[in-house]
Parts: C-alpha cells; sequence; structure tokens
C-alpha cells in the first residue's frame, strides 16, 4: 500500500534545515550557509523510496520580523506547519528551549499533528550536553520520536527518515516518481546565485540582497541567464562589484559552477547590480520580488 504525505522541518534560523533536507533528498535542493536567515521561500523536496513518496517542506527559520520580508518568511514557516501530515521540530542538541520551540510545541499539542523532534549538531557537544537537552524537551512534549543527529556530517539522517515514515497516511502520491522538487529552473538559478553572494558577502549586505532572473533562454546547446541582484544602499553595490568587478566575478564564477551541475550545459551568465532602497521594508517590493503568500 503506498503511503505519502508532508513533512514540515520548522526551527530557528540557521539550526539546519536546509542541510538535512538536502541530506534527506541526496541532492541540492535548498540553498545554504552559515549565515541565519537564509531560506526565504517554502521549498519542496520530494523523495520516493519503495512504496513511500515523503513531500518535505523546508521553512524559513521562525523569528521575530523585524520588517515585511521578515513578516512573509514567519508566515511561510506557520502556513507550511498547518498543511504538514507531520512535523521535524529541528533544534540545537546542545542549546535550551527557546519560545521559538515552544510555539511549535503548543501547535502540536493543539493540533494532534505528530512530531519529530530532530537535535541537530550533535558533533559540537558531549553525550551530557545532548542528554539533558532531550530531558528538557521530553518535559515539555511527548514526541513521537527523538533523534539526536548531524546533518552535516549526514550522521542519524537515516534515522529521521524512518520516525517519518511511520507517521505518514496511506495515499496515493501526490509527484511524480522521479520529481525531487517543485521549484522551477529560474527560482533554483535565483537561489543558487544568491547562496554565493551570502558566502562571500560579510556582515549586513547579505540580507538586504534579492536576486530576479530576467532572462532564462536555452541557446543550442547552452542557456543564458540574466540575473538582476537588488540591494539596499549604494555603499552596498560597491561591496558586491568589488575593485575593478573582482567581487561579482568571483560570484558569478561560483554560481556559473553550480548552474551548469543543475542544467547538464554551459551557463553563459550575466549579473547585474541595482540599488532598491530599504525594498524588504516594502511589502510591494517583496512581493515583486517573488515572496509571496500563498493563497
Amino acid at each position: 500500500m503506498k503511503k505519502t504525505g508532508y513533512i514540515a522541518i520548522v526551527g530557528r534560523p540557521n539550526v539546519g534545515k536546509s542541510t538535512l533536507l538536502n541530506a534527506l533528498l541526496g541532492e541540492k535542493v535548498a540553498i545554504v550557509s552559515s549565515k541565519p536567515q537564509t531560506t526565504r521561500n517554502r521549498i519542496l523536496g520530494i523523495l520516493t523510496e519503495g512504496e513511500t513518496q515523503f513531500v518535505f517542506v523546508d521553512t524559513p527559520g521562525i523569528h521575530k520580523p523585524q520588517n515585511s520580508l521578515g513578516d512573509f518568511m514567519v508566515a511561510a514557516a506557520g502556513a507550511s506547519m498547518k498543511e504538514a501530515d507531520a512535523v521535524v521540530l529541528m533544534a540545537d542538541a546542545g542549546r535550551p528551549v527557546t519560545s521559538v520551540e515552544e510555539n511549535v510545541i503548543r501547535y502540536l499539542k493543539q493540533s494532534g499533528v505528530p512530531g519529530v523532534l530532530a537535535l541537530n549538531k550533535t558533533d559540537l557537544y558531549t553525550p551530557t550536553q545532548i542528554a539533558e537537552t532531550i530531558t528538557a524537551y521530553a518535559a515539555q512534549h511527548d514526541f513521537a520520536a527523538v533523534v539526536p543527529l548531524s546533518a552535516k556530517n549526514g550522521k542519524q539522517v537515516k534515522d529521521v527518515l524512518a520516525e517519518c515514515e511511520r507517521l505518514l497516511p496511506e495515499g496515493e502520491w501526490f509527484f511524480p516518481e522521479d520529481m525531487l522538487t517543485d521549484q522551477p529552473e529560474r527560482q533554483m538559478a535565483a537561489e543558487i546565485i544568491r547562496e554565493k553572494l551570502l558566502r562571500t558577502l560579510n556582515k549586513e549586505v547579505p540580507h538586504g540582497v534579492a536576486v530576479v532572473i530576467e532572462e532564462f533562454r536555452e541557446e543550442g546547446e547552452m542557456v543564458r541567464i540574466r540575473a538582476e541582484i537588488f540591494c539596499e544602499k549604494a555603499s552596498h553595490k560597491g561591496i558586491i562589484v568589488g575593485k575593478g568587478g573582482a567581487e561579482l566575478k568571483r560570484v558569478g564564477t561560483y554560481a556559473r559552477e553550480d548552474l551548469e551541475k543543475l542544467l547538464g550545459c554551459k551557463v553563459f551568465l550575466d549579473l547585474w547590480v541595482k540599488v532598491k532602497e530599504n525594498w524588504r521594508e516594502s511589502r510591494s517590493a517583496v512581493g515583486n520580488f517573488g515572496y509571496r503568500e500563498e493563497k
């Protein structure tokens, strides 16, 4: 009998949700960086094994919104939980329970949706510290399962998968067997470019960056991509471009490598940087850059 269902991966920013999604799928569908709030949109990752189809939903980190972009991100995380058949609450294996985790636990109690507690970054803590964290969460909620893991190293990732499978209802699959994500190639291209910006830029600049694909055209055995990078200040534009265009060229080189792996062909990448002051504060600008709540 076939089984399937939606599984929302939720938690604080920078706890490793996207790393876990990629590890579960064995493929990279979500960008990752060391900076918090890397994921902005809901990202679907689809894994079909045997008679079971897992539909994982990677969500933006739950945080206190500071602007319209933050409002959108937190709303996206909340909506994904409400649509899920199961929830993976991801937390740091050596950190105390915060109000973010308490709010997720409150939702699990009220809704009756089963939850798996995934305690990540076990490689950074002692067994005693991890045991104390497990005890603290056990006092808050009776989770369907508790899995200490290291998503980065791949340790116990399969255990998360096994526990999720137990929670999925019987039913016909939602997607074709060979489908990995619902993201269009244009969206994945924009996210790859943004990932490289996150990895090369410092301090406050990356959080004020948005990438819009203006052209995505196949030309024989090559794909031509024109992308516009929006930042919030003229000074940030100078940092992104770099002296003599060196920084932008570096971003383009790294992005092109990943894009060619994704698309399986040569890529001509044309990057432009523009200033849109304080765009994260504007609900319309946030929507125009592709961050729209799903109806």
